[in-house]
């Protein structure tokens, strides 16, 4: 197996090379003055089976845009097998029309990389993890959580409280209470398919005097994470933190959040930014490892 270093994951990507083992193909790149993307592998992938780990995170269309090109190039090349890691899997969270005239973009992105030469993929905390099953090639979902929460716990927060910011990501705070041993709970979420505008029910937790950690996949706006620290803090919490593993922190949410209430913003470099304190090469490394085995 070889391991394509993708433009959009070059750190994440040298450390999983790194810890598997692996050859690391690099790569050429350049962005014409119209925008357009240019890609060519530096390296031999003739006959081999390699995997390309590349983040699609904003600027989601460019980083897209180089993984088909890097997949493509590699089976032009001779490539036996091309594996997608691709940590932040854009364009997946619509995987129903809600709306007349809309399109189900998690359909076309699973259409477009399979069009490019790939194979199968492994992506981490996927929005709805059921969104995989349309895909018509394999698909893989790994869950960074406990990586997060192994870190938080590591900072002397054992028996914190884990927090999911809706029901559809239970999942996620009992994963995390797997970790630190504290209890877990979720709140009831709401969103307007038209206005966008989000509505969050308080309920009453044990987080009195506790510290509480607001457990989510994505951080965006940061509007979900705002209304949970206010809830917690009102139930009276002594400190709160935010945990994610896509902190894509749009505009000025990282203010907003901290304004809020929450100390830290805790993710991993599945989005690289200052933001990334826990990496995803240990997860991703043993992935492919266990599956180049199998």
């Amino acid at each position: 197996m070889k391991l394509i270093i993708g433009p959009a994951s070059e750190n994440l990507a040298i450390k999983t090379a790194k810890l598997a083992g692996y050859e690391k193909i690099k790569v050429i790149k350049k962005q014409f003055p119209d925008g357009e993307v240019y890609i060519r592998l530096d390296g031999s992938v003739k006959n081999e089976n390699v995997a390309i780990l590349q983040t699609t995170c904003p600027p989601q269309n460019i980083n897209l845009m180089q993984l088909v090109f890097m997949a493509s190039a590699a089976k032009l090349s001779g490539a036996k097998k091309v594996i997608g890691i691709i940590p932040y899997l854009a364009y997946a969270r619509q995987d129903k029309i809600f709306l007349p005239g809309e399109n189900i973009s998690a359909d076309t992105i699973a259409q477009m990389l399979k069009a490019s030469g790939i194979d199968e993929i492994i992506t981490v905390n996927v929005h709805q993890e059921d969104v995989l099953k349309r895909f018509s090639f394999p698909a893989k979902n790994l869950s960074a959580i406990p990586l997060l929460a192994e870190y938080i716990k590591q900072r002397g927060h054992n028996g914190a409280f884990s927090l999911a910011p809706d029901k559809g990501a239970v999942h996620i705070a009992e994963q995390a209470k797997k970790v630190l041993g504290g209890e877990s709970g979720y709140l009831e979420k709401r969103r307007d398919r038209y206005t966008g505008e989000l509505s969050v029910s308080k309920k009453n937790f044990n987080v009195k005097g506790k510290t509480s950690i607001i457990f989510d996949d994505i951080i965006s706006t940061g509007g979900t994470i705002i209304k949970a620290a206010k809830i917690l803090l009102d139930l009276g919490a002594a400190r709160v933190f935010a945990a994610c593993v896509h902190p894509l922190l749009i505009g000025n949410a990282e203010k907003r959040i901290l304004n809020a209430g929450v100390e830290e913003i805790i993710g991993t470099d599945s989005v690289p930014s200052s933001f990334s304190k826990v990496s995803l090469a240990p997860l991703i490394s043993q992935e492919i490892k266990a599956h180049e085995i199998g």
